[in-house]
């Protein structure tokens, strides 16, 4: 499915990379609407704290609470397909604050994104710190 061209003549690889590139885009400018266009309604993040729901997440930085500064994707992803489901696997840095807190993180990050309706939304997002 990787070389399979869209109708803007770019790879399904090339279009779901810039898909996962707007979303942190939207992350670091903390916009929880544009933020919460990227993930279907069910999508959920683990991460050693547990689960978190779009729902919880996008709550967080509606109040607030949670801000991102800086994320880019590093290295060189993975893209797997599955019929309409796809899995991105990339590392990526980012600097986050919580509660005013701030945290440099360095993870390698799984996304599983279903293609419906014309576009890529993301259902999951696992998260694993890399080792310092």
């Amino acid at each position: 499915m990787a070389t399979t061209r869209t109708s803007s003549g770019r790879t399904v690889d090339d279009q779901l990379l810039a898909v996962l590139d707007e979303w942190q885009v939207a992350i670091v400018a903390n916009d929880a609407d544009r933020i919460g266009s990227y993930m279907a309604d069910e999508w959920i993040m683990v991460s050693e704290n547990g689960m978190t729901t779009a729902e919880q997440f996008l709550a967080f930085v509606r109040s607030g609470d949670l801000t991102h500064s800086a994320m880019k994707r590093v290295g060189e992803p993975r893209i797997r397909y599955h019929g309409e489901l796809a899995l991105l696997t990339t590392r990526v840095t980012n600097t986050a604050h919580y509660q005013g807190i701030r945290f440099d993180a360095d993870e390698w990050t799984t996304d599983a994104f279903i293609h419906a309706d014309g576009r890529w939304r993301c259902v999951l997002t696992q998260i694993t710190a890399t080792k310092t």
